[in-house]
């Protein structure tokens, strides 16, 4: 098979004989993906074909013919896509479209270059350096940043990624990236974005498994999917004021790591207690909503590889959404909607805050038992709930960010899904 090869989208059967009802068929040098008129889930079959597709050995694909609409082209894309290889589609149509799906396709591979790099080579201050590099490069005369480090976090009050972070010999950091286009230093900011950014998760004294700690290079995949979301959403002309605030650190064990039993105070007065030392998301997450909440944005979204319990939920497929706002949560749905990404909402309510008690502090960030009891990704939305106004309130449990193997649909690695979500939603706001 060619390096390069052309594919063409049909609803009439290319070939004929062996190949003629095949959802992928070969004819000479070129491949046609067939839709009959009865296919149910169009999105899905592209995105299956062009999974299959790769894995013939194709290095570059070229899209052709007047059938490819830009939300098949983008289906092709996210199939065709893997490590090395996420931005070798070139799209066909009008120039706008073209330019739109290179745009869209341009923010998605720097979120999934970013997420499946090793955990060595991506260090929490190397992550909040290249999100900076990222958002200055797309505007560098409206971009101002801040990165708060090791021991002056604890100085500050940054309870959550200093502790988090303290065990590892690469000390934790905040990064707090101000996109103000207004040229008013008084502007009001607009919305927060707030990523998880645990560079590598052994899960500290609650050790993983080495089965469980195979992936987790993944674990800063929130802040690859909110650093990326901005990206996209100032390419696309975003004009009012944006803050993005990563909490980075690595979840390691050592003689200086912090314990299970110890009790943490927030900036807001809120105590808690340590009872899992591997739902150090949570922990790190308080903080950066804190922080997004100095600001009284008009909306703050938090996005985070958070639970397995999101991914016991809804399979891995879709991005569990949490919020105590039902206005933002059906603004969330109906930009996911308009996107075409898989997001579904849970269960979140005020008392979810007392699902994790403790006889020492306000509360514990977890339960002490395995995967922290049912309902976990409700009870983690539930702990974060204490850290922010509920009113314009969006948390994004990435439960379908990362495959550690390939399936039909995906290669194995980083998705980005949520990019175009999040970015949809701070462009209206």
């Amino acid at each position: 098979m060619s390096l390069t090869t052309t594919i063409f989208l049909t609803t009439t059967k290319p070939s004929s004989l062996w190949q003629s009802d095949n959802l992928l068929q070969i004819v000479n040098d070129d491949i046609y993906i067939y839709l009959d008129e009865a296919t149910l889930a169009p999105l899905q079959k592209i995105q299956k074909a062009a999974r299959s597709i790769e894995k013939l050995g194709v290095q570059q694909a070229t899209l052709q013919g007047e059938a490819w609409t830009f939300e098949w082209q983008w289906a092709f894309a996210l199939g065709f896509s893997c490590v090395k290889k996420t931005a070798n589609v070139k799209f066909t149509g009008s120039t706008e479209t073209v330019n739109l799906l290179t745009q869209k396709m341009t923010a998605y591979a720097w979120a999934r270059d970013l997420t499946n790099q090793t955990p060595s080579d991506l260090s929490p201050l190397l992550l909040a350096q290249q999100a900076q590099q990222y958002i200055t490069s797309q505007a560098p005369e409206y971009v101002n940043t801040r990165i708060i480090s090791g021991e002056e976090l604890s100085q500050q009050g940054w309870v959550g990624v200093y502790n988090v972070g303290k065990g590892s010999i690469n000390p934790p950091c905040i990064v707090e990236i101000d996109y103000n286009p207004t040229g008013d230093e008084q502007a009001k900011v607009s919305t927060c974005l707030v990523g998880k950014g645990i560079t590598f998760d052994s899960g500290g004294y609650s050790l993983k498994s080495s089965v469980g700690m195979f992936s987790m290079k993944c674990d800063m995949g929130g802040a690859a999917v909110v650093t990326s979301a901005l990206a996209y959403a100032i390419d696309k002309g975003l004009n009012k004021r944006v803050k993005l605030i990563l909490c980075c650190a690595e979840n390691m064990v050592s003689s200086h790591a912090y314990k299970l039993g110890d009790i943490l105070t927030y900036k807001n007065g809120v105590t808690c207690e340590v009872a899992n030392t591997d739902a150090e998301g949570r922990i790190v997450l308080a903080d950066g909503l804190l922080m997004a909440s100095e600001n009284n944005p008009s909306l703050i979204i938090d996005a985070a590889t958070l639970t397995g319990a999101a991914v016991m939920a809804t399979g891995g497929d879709y991005t569990a959404l949490f919020s105590l706002d039902t206005t933002a949560a059906e603004q969330a749905k109906s930009a996911a909607a308009q996107e075409n990404e898989p997001l579904w909402q849970l269960p979140l309510a005020k008392w979810h805050q007392d699902k994790c008690p403790s006889s020492f502090a306000e509360t514990a960030n977890s339960r002490p038992i395995p995967g922290g009891g049912p309902g976990g990704a409700s009870n983690a939305a539930g702990f974060l709930s204490r850290f922010v106004d509920s009113k314009g309130w969006l948390h994004f449990d990435l439960a379908a960010a990362y495959n550690g193997s390939a399936n039909e649909l995906w290669a194995a690695g980083a998705t980005g899904l949520s990019i175009a979500t999040i970015a949809n939603l701070v462009l209206s706001q």
